[in-house]
C-alpha cells in the first residue's frame, strides 16, 4: 500500500486556499475507499504555515497544529510518503511547491513546475502550440494603456490569470482601454486576442495511459453569440447564501459531455494531442478550444491540473469514457512509477 500526500491550500490568498480545499475535500471523499493507498493530508494556509488535518473541512484544518516549513518537512519525512498529489491552484502552489516536492525527491502526479509556468502565461502557451501546427487566434500582449493593431471584435484577458477573471469582449475600439485596465487588475499585462465567432466552445482532456495519449470525450460549455459570447468568472465559480464557494460550471445547463461521434471531436482530439506534446505535458492535460462556425478548432488556453475529485473536469470526462475516479488515479500512478 502506498502513502499519498495530498498537498492543498495556498500561501497566496484566501480565495485560492478555499478553492484548493474545495477540490481536495472532494478528492479525498472520492478516493478514500481504495485499498491501494492511504492518505496524508497537508494544508498550507495564506499565513504560509503547514497543517496536517484529519480532513479538509474548515473545522479540521483549524484544529490542526500550525507548523513552519522545517517542522512540516520533518513530519512528511517521518510519514513514509511514496508519492504526492498537488492540489494547489495559485501560481506559487503550481510551481514553487511542486518544485519543492522535486527537491525532496517525492514523486508526484501531474505536470512539472516548468509546464505549469509555461501554460500559466497564455501568450507563451499559445506561441508554443502554434509552432506545433495548432490554430490560434491572432493576439498581442498589451501593458498599461497600450495599443494594438487588432480590430474589434476582440477578447481582452489577463495574460496569466485563471478562472476567466478580468475577461472582456470588446466590440468598440473606445472600450479597449477600459478592458485592458480590468485585465491588468489581475496581471501585469493583458492579452488582446481576435474574437473567434461562435461556433461552440469545448474543453478536451488527454490522459497518458500505458505510455499512449488517450483523448477523453469533450465537455462543451453553454455560450451564445448574443447573450453569452465569451465565458467569464461568473460562469465558473460563485458563492451560495452561506458564502461558501461552489462550482457553477458543473451545472448541466452550463456544461455537458459531447458524444464521441460528434463531427468536431476528431479535429479537437488531434489538436489536443499536438498541444500535449508541444507543451511537455505528462500524466494528463486539459485544453480549451473555440469552434468557429465552419467547425475549425482554435486553441484558447491550457489548464494542466486535476484533483481527481468528482467535480473536476478531467474526472467528468473520464467517467463519460467509463473510467471511474479511482481507476483514473491508478492510471496516473502507473505512469508515475513506470
Amino acid at each position: 500500500m502506498r502513502t499519498i500526500l495530498h498537498l492543498a491550500g495556498s500561501p497566496t490568498d484566501d480565495f485560492h486556499a478555499e478553492l484548493s480545499r474545495l477540490y481536495a475535500a472532494d478528492c479525498v471523499s472520492t478516493l478514500t475507499d481504495s485499498a491501494r493507498y492511504r492518505f496524508l493530508l497537508a494544508y498550507v494556509g495564506p499565513d504560509g504555515l503547514w497543517r496536517f488535518p484529519a480532513a479538509f473541512d474548515p473545522d479540521s484544518i483549524a484544529a490542526a497544529s500550525a507548523l513552519p516549513l522545517r517542522a512540516a518537512l520533518d513530519h512528511i519525512a517521518a510519514s513514509g510518503v511514496d508519492a504526492a498529489l498537488p492540489q494547489m491552484f495559485c501560481r506559487t502552489g503550481m510551481t514553487s511547491y511542486r518544485a519543492l516536492l522535486d527537491v525532496l525527491g517525492i514523486p508526484y502526479v501531474g505536470n512539472t513546475p516548468t509546464a505549469m509556468a509555461i501554460t500559466a502565461d497564455k501568450s507563451i502557451a499559445r506561441s508554443i502550440v502554434a509552432g506545433a501546427g495548432v490554430d490560434v487566434p491572432d493576439a498581442e500582449v498589451v501593458r498599461g494603456v497600450g495599443a494594438t493593431t487588432l480590430h474589434p471584435p476582440m477578447v481582452v484577458k489577463p495574460v496569466d490569470a485563471d478562472n476567466s477573471v478580468g475577461v472582456t469582449l470588446v466590440r468598440d475600439p473606445a472600450d479597449l482601454a477600459a478592458a485592458v485596465a480590468v485585465a491588468t487588475q489581475h496581471s501585469n499585462a493583458a492579452l488582446v486576442e481576435r474574437y473567434v465567432e461562435l461556433g461552440r466552445e469545448v474543453r478536451c482532456g488527454v490522459v497518458v495511459d500505458a505510455g499512449s495519449l488517450r483523448c477523453l470525450p469533450l465537455e462543451e460549455y453553454a455560450v451564445d453569440p448574443d447573450v453569452s459570447p465569451v465565458r467569464t468568472a461568473r460562469d465558473k465559480l460563485a458563492r451560495n447564501e452561506s458564502g461558501e464557494l461552489f462550482l457553477v460550471a458543473k451545472d448541466v445547463s452550463r456544461a455537458w459531455v459531447v458524444p464521441p461521434d460528434d463531427p468536431i471531436t476528431s479535429a479537437v482530439w488531434e489538436a489536443a494531442r499536438r498541444c500535449h506534446v508541444a507543451l511537455g505535458c505528462r500524466h494528463y492535460s486539459l485544453f480549451d478550444f473555440r469552434i468557429d462556425p465552419v467547425g475549425r478548432p482554435w486553441f484558447l488556453e491550457a489548464g494542466l491540473y486535476n484533483s481527481f475529485a468528482r467535480g473536476s473536469v478531467l474526472t467528468t470526462m473520464a467517467a463519460a469514457a467509463g473510467i471511474d475516479p479511482a481507476r483514473l488515479f491508478d492510471i496516473a500512478l502507473g505512469e508515475l512509477f513506470a
